[in-house]
């Protein structure tokens, strides 16, 4: 749900917190306005220890959409995190590739860091093709309407940014709780407002679960993503819910606690909206 946190035990402190009152920015109300100028990683936006992952995923993508077409459509971005955005900083994006098929660059840098950027991303955009074959896509779980499932609340001193999403899990998976088996599944949505998720929001969401892995832990270790990666389906133009239905599950994990974990996500009525790729990282336990 955040990128690599190096300050693993690193909470918002009061002059953090008094950016909420100043920058009163919802995750969708900054989706919306865009990028125009520095941005400031404002402790209600934070996952575990920093700008929540998939916000910051959303917001280098805004930035590269800025330089392709109105008609490309977003096919793949991965980001990798390297450190925690925790204030001020600015994102720069460049064209790799021009073309039908256009590739871009993208960063976050936080002034007075260490060297290099504290995330980056590459992106492919291009515009909608005839149908000429037949599409392949994952069936959704067997689900009951959110209404039916039981809300799911996440501490907000640990994951700021959750205050703006409600969540509702599906079956009995709940992260730490010691599972068979690391998977998650759930309804998801933001609270501001009604609106279906667009590709920034989508973005955002479909990072908003507990790392799957966690389900069949028992104590609090963080599994931090170091890269994320996103490839929404022409599905998710039509969705019309701010309802999308997440399934996480990890598909491997070594003995050193790399992670890889897959995500899919569908809307209500079936129609998969999108996947996500991560690496992810166990850290070790606060006793060792």
């Amino acid at each position: 749900m955040s990128p690599l946190v190096y300050r693993r035990s690193h909470l918002p402190t009061d002059e953090e917190w008094a950016l909420t009152t100043a920058l009163p920015d919802s995750p969708g109300r900054l989706l919306a306005r865009g990028l125009d100028g520095p941005v400031e990683a404002a402790p209600h936006l934070w996952g575990f220890g920093g700008l929540h992952g998939g916000l910051t995923l959303a917001l280098l993508t805004s930035a590269m959409r800025r330089s392709v077409p109105a008609d490309a459509e977003l096919r793949t971005v991965t980001a990798r995190f390297h450190r925690s955005l925790t204030g001020r900083f600015d994102v720069e994006a460049a064209v790799l590739r021009p073309g039908t098929v256009t590739t871009l660059t993208a960063r976050a840098v936080q002034a007075d860091s260490g060297p290099g950027p504290e995330a980056d991303a590459t992106a492919t955009f291009a515009p909608r093709r005839p149908a000429r074959t037949a599409p392949v896509s994952p069936a959704p779980p067997v689900a009951p309407p959110p209404q039916d499932c039981e809300l799911f609340t996440i501490p907000p001193e640990f994951v700021p940014i959750s205050t703006f999403m409600e969540i509702r899990p599906v079956g009995p998976n709940r992260p730490y709780s010691g599972c068979a088996e690391p998977e998650l599944t759930a309804w998801i949505r933001f609270t501001e407002d009604d609106l279906p998720p667009d590709t920034d929001r989508f973005l955002t969401l479909i990072d908003a679960l507990a790392p799957s892995y966690a389900a069949v832990l028992t104590d609090l270790r963080l599994v931090p993503t170091l890269e994320l990666t996103v490839r929404p389906t022409p599905g998710l133009a039509h969705a019309s819910s701010p309802w999308i239905l997440l399934r996480a599950r990890t598909h491997r994990a070594d003995a050193g606690g790399w992670v890889d974990e897959h995500i899919d996500a569908w809307d209500g009525a079936g129609t998969h909206l999108g996947s996500a790729y991560q690496l992810r990282l166990v850290r070790p336990s606060a006793d060792n």
